[in-house]
């Protein structure tokens, strides 16, 4: 699941080998005043394997963990993401009791470089233009109601058998608001893209370690 905005494309460099097979899934039109617990069974019904592992990227990340409340799973990735919502950096715990985070969206629609920044982080700003590529949902709409779901998440505690993988510099969720136990590796909140390389490599054996 791409984070929030983006789409499948953000997994473009990732290639795993047998038995592994992935896939895509996309972003869908929330309904009105949908619960990300209600749009997450939504999004369950296209998943069509038995006991899949989910990873969720970003906004995508808090989206999986709340689809495996809902079905059977074998495990949960989260990359770029928080497990529960202490992990939440100051400025949107504040933005929840201001609803700052209402004026967000309006921004994003006049400017898709305002938009790619919140995305990906700060690390991608001299190749903004590389990244815009990945953004494929910018309906004011779905962006009011995924900035909302992500200020108001109300998870207080951390799933069993979750893997955490973080970038070191991530600018969105930065990584002195972590708890343990989660996974740190090179690059910021566009790790997927930028360090793809590490995740063909070592997260195939991370997740057959861990059966």
């Amino acid at each position: 699941m791409p984070g929030m905005a983006a789409s499948p494309k953000i997994f473009e460099f990732i290639i795993f080998p047998a038995p592994f097979v992935i896939h895509y899934l996309s972003w869908i039109p929330p309904n009105k005043n949908e619960t990300l617990s209600a749009y997450a069974l939504r999004m369950c019904k296209r998943v069509k394997q038995p006991n899949p592992i989910l990873l969720g990227v970003s906004f995508g990340g808090l989206l999986v963990q709340e689809m495996a409340k809902l079905i059977v799973v074998d495990k949960v990735v989260i990359v770029s993401s928080i497990k529960f919502n202490k992990e939440l950096p100051i400025p949107m715990k504040l933005a929840k009791k201001t609803n700052g985070h209402k004026l967000l969206p309006t921004q994003w629609i006049n400017s898709i470089d305002a938009l790619a920044l919140f995305a990906f982080g700060e690390g991608i700003r001299k190749r903004l233009e590389l990244y815009q590529k990945y953004l494929s949902e910018r309906d004011p709409h779905y962006l009011s109601w995924a900035i909302d779901k992500l200020v108001r998440w109300n998870q207080n505690y951390t799933l069993n058998n979750i893997i955490h993988i973080h970038g070191k510099k991530d600018t969105v969720f930065p990584i002195k608001n972590l708890k343990q136990p989660f996974l740190k590796i090179e690059g910021g909140h566009a790790a997927i893209i930028t360090n793809a390389k590490w995740f063909n490599s070592e997260l195939p054996k991370l997740l057959q370690k861990t059966k």
